[in-house]
């Protein structure tokens, strides 16, 4: 276990969660905020759970699993993403299985996630963007004090001719 909360750990990937992330990863529904295009294959997702290096500095990175403290079962996914030591930020994403929402789960993994990344990478700030349609999300993350900073105007293509305006949310860390 890497961070550990009343309701929640944070662990890095193990081999075991290949499974998991093959459920997840190749759910076309979680496409659309993910970015995702295509599947992924059982192989790929082997592969990438045994041989990645967790190394934020070197992938620029990390991508954490979420547990429940009492049963040790795997909600959900955090992941550190476009890491810049240079400018002191990187961009966040959170996903918790539809059975575990609404249990302040997200909010203490986000608690946990901004105690690293403040703490330890000494990061200046954490950012999200979040679909304007995504009222749970964004609730999440101004509960979590995010604040909004920018609207994207029509940034992510949901169809062929329909597109979503998405927040562009910031944490900004006082002590740095």
């Amino acid at each position: 276990m890497f961070l550990k909360g009343k309701n929640i750990s944070v662990r890095a990937l193990e081999p075991s969660d290949a499974d998991i992330l093959y459920r997840w990863e190749n759910n076309h529904v979680l496409w659309e905020v993910s970015f995702t295009q295509t599947p992924f294959s059982k192989a790929v997702l082997d592969e990438f759970v045994n041989t990645a290096y967790q190394d934020i500095y070197t992938n620029k990175q990390l991508r954490l699993m979420i547990n429940k403290t009492d049963t040790n079962e795997t909600i959900g996914i955090i992941d550190l993403f476009e890491f810049e030591p240079q400018h002191a930020r990187c961009g966040l994403g959170i996903y918790i299985h539809d059975n575990y929402r609404g249990n302040g789960f997200a909010f203490e993994c986000i608690d946990l996630i901004k105690f690293y990344a403040f703490g330890t990478l000494h990061l200046k700030q954490i950012y999200v963007n979040v679909n304007q349609s995504n009222a749970a999300s964004l609730a999440l993350f101004e509960k979590a004090g995010f604040e909004k900073c920018g609207l994207k105007k029509a940034w992510h293509k949901k169809r062929i001719d329909l597109f979503e305006d998405v927040w562009f949310l910031q944490l900004i860390n006082p002590g740095v």
